[in-house]
This record gives C-alpha cells, sequence and structure tokens, in this order.
C-alpha cells in the first residue's frame, strides 16, 4: 500500500453523526466492482439526484472540496457492517485521512490496512478545524503529519494526536498486516525447518 507520512489540503466537513459503512458504500456496489473503481458510488445517496447528477447541497461537491484529502466527521463514524469496501470507496474519491470523535471499530482497523489515516480529535476540535476552513473557503489547507502526530489547522495551531505505535510505523513504511509478517521471512522458514527436521511425521500429511 502506499506510505503515508504528510497529507495536506481542505478538510472536507461533514459532521453527520454514525455514518455507517452502508451510506459509506451501498452493499449493492460491491459487487463486480474492483476495490479501485468505488469511489464514484461513495457516498451515492446523498451525493446524487435521482436523475444522476450531482446534488449541489452535498458538502462534498462543493468546489472548494471536491479534492479534499482529509475528512472530517462526526461521532461513531464508520459504524455498521464489517465491510471493507467504505475504506476503499473514501480512498477513491481521494481521502487518505479521516478524523473524528469516535469511529466504529473495524471501520478504524480496516483503515490501517489499506494506508487511511483514522485520527480521534474531541469534537469540539474537529468543529474548530471545520470553522477554521469554512471561513476560508478551502483556500487555507490543514495538514495531517504522521511523523510529528500532529494536526495543523488553517490557521497554524498544531494539535497532537494519539496513535498505536505499531500501525504507525506500517502506515509510514507503506507496510500491511501481512508485509510485516514478511519482514520476518528469514526467521519463518527457519522456523519451519527445524521443525520439519525434529517432527517429520507432522508434516507429512502437509507435504502430500
Amino acid at each position: 500500500m502506499d506510505k503515508f507520512t504528510r497529507v495536506s489540503g481542505a478538510a472536507a466537513p461533514m459532521l453527520r453523526a454514525n455514518v455507517d459503512t452502508d451510506v459509506i458504500i451501498p452493499i449493492q456496489r460491491l459487487v463486480g466492482t474492483g476495490r479501485t473503481g468505488l469511489g464514484p458510488y461513495a457516498f451515492e445517496r446523498m451525493r446524487y439526484n435521482k436523475d444522476g447528477s450531482d446534488n449541489p447541497d452535498f458538502v462534498l461537491n462543493l468546489p472548494q472540496y471536491r479534492d479534499s484529502p482529509i475528512l472530517l466527521a462526526g461521532p461513531n463514524f464508520g459504524c455498521g457492517s464489517s465491510r471493507e469496501g467504505a475504506v476503499w470507496a473514501l480512498m477513491g474519491m481521494g481521502f487518505r485521512a479521516v478524523l473524528a470523535p469516535s469511529f466504529g471499530d473495524i471501520f478504524f482497523n480496516n483503515c490501517f490496512q489499506n494506508g487511511m489515516l483514522p485520527i480521534v480529535l474531541p469534537e469540539e476540535v474537529i468543529g474548530r478545524i471545520a470553522a477554521e476552513t469554512e471561513a476560508a473557503q478551502g483556500a487555507r489547507h490543514t495538514v495531517v503529519d504522521l511523523a510529528r502526530q500532529v494536526v495543523v489547522t488553517p490557521e497554524g495551531a498544531e494539535i497532537p494526536f494519539a496513535v498505536d505505535a505499531r500501525k504507525k510505523e506500517a502506515l509510514l513504511e507503506g507496510l500491511d498486516d501481512i508485509a510485516l509478517t514478511l519482514r520476518f521471512k528469514d526467521r519463518i522458514d527457519g522456523w519451519y525447518a527445524a521443525d520439519r527436521a525434529a517432527r517429520p511425521w507432522a508434516w507429512e500429511s502437509v507435504e502430500r
């Protein structure tokens, strides 16, 4: 997956509470669609009118937020079913970081497995970033700096955030759990070889 070090851009404010994964990507769009083709269907019910045209009242359709890499969300974002496609859809729209007061647990973990950074911040702090962004009409950017573990608001305030050290390392290096495990391939192969020699009978059914 792509490395995450630092992203900068207008932070798009969609501050509704309890936005679930079915709102992010409808289940029917996960059938026959690859993980890189879901961006156009993210938030489909809110994003488009019945005739397929853009809904001008949907915040992510506003010109200043169309290419935002940072999403400001409300409490319990990504709740609901465990579909990993919700993260793929957000990334297909160009988002690399989501800031929210809280997340659905499975969605939160799926973010790290796909190169997206979920950041937990107090609701009032997210509201402040949204207000600063809206006041500048998106012209001043928010910065998410993973290496330093700070969010820099459009007006320049630095807000620290917490992140698990192992997950931080994985994002900085662009590694999911499988890639992290494969860094120890030599040790794993060594263990297999030693165990095969010590217990050949245990490997007979495996090697058939």
